[in-house]
């Protein structure tokens, strides 16, 4: 796997509104974002990744994922039921 860094990018306005429309006295997951912002970037997890190869998924997308699985005690095969079922 190789890493081609990229940045994050801004929330959709429309996302945001619609979020906080959802949930009008907070979630623990917009206050995550709203207090952290952006705790990893790819550039965090670049030595960890070869020059060659096929890209990788952005690392920062899949610390995160760690980070509310864990907060939900989740592990990876109930959080992939959970994410279905959202769908």
């Amino acid at each position: 796997m190789s890493l081609h860094p990229k940045p994050i990018p801004p929330i959709p306005e429309d996302t945001a509104r619609v979020a906080r429309a959802a949930f009008p006295k907070g979630n623990i997951y917009l206050q995550l974002r709203d207090t952290l912002e952006t705790i990893y970037v790819d550039e965090d997890f670049a030595d960890l990744f070869s020059v060659k190869g096929q890209p990788a998924q952005s690392p920062w997308r899949l610390a995160l994922i760690c980070i509310m699985q864990y907060m939900e005690n989740l592990s990876d095969r109930p959080r992939g039921r959970s994410s279905k079922r959202a769908n």
